[in-house]
């Protein structure tokens, strides 16, 4: 059973009233005497008034082949299509009734409707003049009179449009298109003028609107599946693009625009495939290089370039690559200064560079535009608490390093900054006391950054070290004082005994 919509529905309450009216008009003048073709016709339009459209027009299939003049038969069947939505399909049929019966007022009377929803101005004219001239009932007479002058109109703004449009005045064309096409509905070339206007006036989303309907409207529309793929394209929808080039090949494969397309398309799309499952990977570097190969490609397109900026500012912040990543991330937020990914990677690679507070503005930047999101919420309070512990004690400051430091760099600085502050090296008390001090910060400095989790806890703005920061729990292995390094004597035997190694 076919589904049907609350306005067909609507619609299809009335069906049994004028099914009697035609009944009672013309009953005993049916094309066709065959019972199995009379069968057929009632049946079918009982299935008619209850709905069951798909049933209905079998029956009413059944009735024409029995009887191909009879014109009820006929014009049942287009009712059905109506109802289903199919006004192609109804507009062969009603031609077929007033050929059958030229005086079928209400056959005729549908078709200049449909005729005018389609946009066929001339013809559906023609049909309302002969419905007036054929004695019809008050409501048809009525009826083509409104619609005769509504057509009138229409010509009179296609006119103006078509005029507008030529001048360049795209804007005003379109306005005139608008009224003609809430009336014709289903016309094609109004629709395709009104989606170039668009396109004119840089309103893609509107164009592409149009643009589907004329692929429906008209068969074959290679044209209109050309320019969606190239509007996608263009605003850096390559998988969409694609698709509707397809279309266009699929309707013609010899297309010398969407064969030629088809080929710059596939090979963005392949690139930018790859590119996203290296960085589903965690192959950043390699992800980076596609997407350069993906600028090279198609520099000449602004969203497409600046997609792939996009992942790759994420990329390069991924990889700790924080010169490179702040530098294409605040490209990319020239041009789309509230596009929140890139502005969460760029606060990230603030932080590795140690911009806490202008990393705190991205990430309150990016909240303002999604305030739901879990990450953005999550690293603001990162942010905020490494902010704080900036003001405090900063491992990383106290060897020299980078955030980014790898194991290596932190040993290799650590035993550097060990050799300068080893209190053997002082002889003044009052100098040897202050080595001391910083001695035990180097030493703590390099055992929480050569240890992973005290280091990721360090990196999260949390000091493993502090027994504040901990809330009473985790490592506490230094303590500011002489007494307290809880079995842990950076210096050897004990506190004035120095026996220094450097590992």
């Amino acid at each position: 059973m076919v589904s049907i919509s609350p306005v067909v529905h609507k619609l299809l309450s009335y069906v049994p009233f004028l099914l009697v009216l035609i009944d009672l008009r013309f009953e005993g003048v049916s094309g066709g005497k065959d019972a199995g073709v009379e069968n057929h016709l009632e049946m079918g339009k009982k299935l008619l008034a209850a709905g069951q459209l798909a049933d209905a027009l079998s029956h009413f299939h059944a009735a024409v082949d029995g009887d191909p003049k009879n014109y009820m038969a006929y014009y049942r069947r287009a009712t059905v299509y109506l109802a289903m939505g199919k006004s192609k399909s109804a507009l062969p049929d009603l031609s077929r009734v007033i050929e059958l019966k030229p005086d079928f007022t209400s056959a005729r009377l549908q078709r200049g409707n449909l005729l005018l929803k389609h946009g066929k101005l001339d013809e559906a004219e023609s049909d309302f003049k002969k419905v007036l001239k054929s004695n019809p009932s008050s409501r048809e007479e009525q009826e083509a009179e409104s619609q005769l002058k509504k057509s009138d109109e229409i010509q009179r703004l296609l006119a103006q449009a078509q005029a507008d449009f030529h001048r360049g005045e795209y804007s005003s064309a379109a306005s005139h298109l608008d009224i003609i096409i809430e009336t014709c509905i289903w016309d094609a070339d109004s629709r395709e003028m009104r989606a170039e206007c668009f396109i004119q006036m840089s309103e893609m989303g509107k164009a592409i609107s149009d643009l589907k309907a004329t692929s429906k409207l008209k068969s074959d529309n290679t044209q209109a599946f050309y320019k969606l793929s190239t509007i996608y394209y263009n605003l850096g929808d390559h998988e969409m693009s694609l698709s509707e080039v397809r279309e266009c090949l699929k309707l013609d494969p010899d297309h010398k625009q969407c064969f030629s397309h088809y080929k710059q398309v596939k090979k963005l799309n392949k690139l930018v495939q790859s590119a996203e499952e290296l960085i589903q990977q965690e192959k950043y570097g390699d992800a980076v290089n596609k997407y350069e190969s993906v600028l090279k490609t198609e520099s000449n397109v602004p969203q497409l370039t600046l997609h792939a900026k996009e992942r790759m500012c994420h990329c390069l912040s991924k990889e700790q690559q924080t010169a490179k990543a702040l530098a294409v991330c605040s490209e990319v937020l020239k041009s789309d200064p509230h596009n929140v990914n890139v502005l969460k990677d760029r606060a990230e690679a603030l932080l590795q560079d140690e911009q806490y507070e202008e990393a705190i503005k991205d990430f309150q930047s990016a909240q303002e535009h999604s305030e739901n999101d879990r990450q953005i919420k999550e690293g603001l309070e990162r942010a905020q608490r490494l902010l704080k512990q900036s003001k405090k004690r900063d491992y990383y400051k106290i060897l020299g390093v980078k955030r980014t430091a790898q194991k290596k760099e932190i040993l290799k600085a650590y035993r550097k900054m060990a050799q300068q502050w080893h209190p053997d090296n002082f002889q003044d008390a009052e100098e040897k006391k202050k080595a001391e001090t910083k001695f035990i910060d180097i030493a703590q400095a390099k055992e929480v950054l050569t240890d992973p989790e005290m280091r990721s806890k360090f990196d999260q703005g949390e000091d493993p070290m502090d027994p504040e920061s901990q809330q009473g729990g985790g490592h506490h292995h230094f303590h500011s004082g002489w007494d307290n390094f809880q079995g842990f004597n950076p210096f050897g035997s004990g506190p004035f005994n120095f026996k220094f190694s450097f590992n």
